[in-house]
């Protein structure tokens, strides 16, 4: 078990709950607590808080006491002669990061969203592509493919590639196999791995199965509250039967976070939040790997991948059985490329 893993994502988990109470403090002072807050056009509220806890956060005062459970979540970093189990406090941690994310994302609508709002693809007159969170029309029509099998899982992609084309070759594979691709974070260089693949010429957007989230760290829990409006709404899981919204999205909804670049504390404690879903981390930096089984299916934290195979192992890690039909045509086909054409009109 990594101690440097699961104490960083400890430490990142105070870091970013102290500022989302800033920032929760802040916006009450500007705004009162009775202030409406909500994502759009979704009835699930703040959908990793609602499905996890069964608190229904409607105002700005609702998130003070969901910010008291962050608190009692938190725990310490454990020192170097640590030998108790500290497991349990690093995932206590992580869904306590988890739900302070759930609320910096809402405090971006309070305050006036950066999100092409409810729409499914960006426009070339658009002039960002981050679509923020899905709302429920969105939910429904794309959610029923992970039920159906058409879409076998999703792909959390935190950070940026080396490279233009080694991007564009992640995205490509992945929606190959019709794996969707959830893009979110940056890298220390302020680059992100959804800007690189647009930059390439890759069209993003939920019909190529590339969305766009958000440039922030804070902007990857749409993809967690994605998993979890997928258990409330098709799993049938009541909100605040966290034992149950987690094991429907660990059997259900196979999900796996691919870390390009370095991993930053923040990171490491969104990942120990994921943990709890079933959801493992697989990067290509070299740091301790958190190997055994548990609350994953098989390892929680891989790492030191290349970029060429970090794919492969992610299938494999999350235990997805994937087969894919070769066919001799000179262009990629699969759910994803629906509409493109060998060659164009004359």
């Amino acid at each position: 078990m990594s101690k440097q893993v699961i104490g960083a994502g400890i430490r990142g988990a105070n870091v970013v709950v102290d500022r989302v109470e800033g920032k929760i403090n802040a916006a009450i002072a500007k705004y009162g607590a009775d202030k409406e807050v909500a994502l759009p056009n979704t009835a699930y509220y703040l959908p990793v808080i609602y499905g996890v806890t069964g608190m229904k956060v409607e105002t700005l005062g609702d998130m003070l006491p969901v910010m008291e459970k962050c608190r009692e979540l938190l725990a310490e970093v454990p020192v170097d002669d640590c030998w108790t189990p500290y497991l349990g406090p690093g995932l206590d941690s992580g869904m306590a990061t988890l739900f302070a994310f759930d609320m910096e994302e809402a405090l971006k609508y309070v305050e006036g969203s950066p999100y092409l709002d409810c729409k499914e693809d960006p426009e070339d007159t658009d002039a960002e592509i981050w679509l923020g969170a899905a709302d429920d029309i969105i939910l429904r029509k794309r959610g029923v493919e992970f039920v159906d099998g058409s879409a076998p899982g999703f792909a959390a992609v935190v950070g940026a590639a080396s490279s233009l084309d080694a991007a564009a070759a992640i995205a490509k594979e992945l929606q190959e196999k019709s794996i969707y691709v959830f893009m979110a974070s940056n890298n220390e260089n302020g680059t992100s791995f959804a800007k690189q693949v647009a930059e390439s010429g890759t069209q993003v957007g939920w019909n190529t199965r590339l969305v766009p989230f958000g440039f922030d760290h804070s902007a990857a829990i749409h993809a967690v509250g994605f998993a979890v409006r997928a258990a409330l709404t098709f799993g049938g899981q009541e909100p605040g039967d966290f034992k149950g919204v987690l094991k429907y999205i660990q059997d259900r909804v196979f999900a796996f976070i691919l870390a390009l670049g370095p991993v930053c504390d923040e990171q490491y404690a969104a990942a120990c939040g994921c943990i709890n879903f079933g959801v493992p981390t697989i990067a290509d930096t070299d740091f301790p790997e958190v190997l055994p089984t548990g609350v994953c299916t098989y390892e929680h934290v891989v790492t030191n991948i290349p970029e060429t195979e970090i794919v492969t192992k992610g299938i494999e890690v999350r235990g997805l059985k994937i087969t894919i039909a070769k066919i001799d045509i000179p262009m990629s086909y699969g759910p994803a490329f629906e509409g493109e054409r060998i060659k164009k009109d004359a």
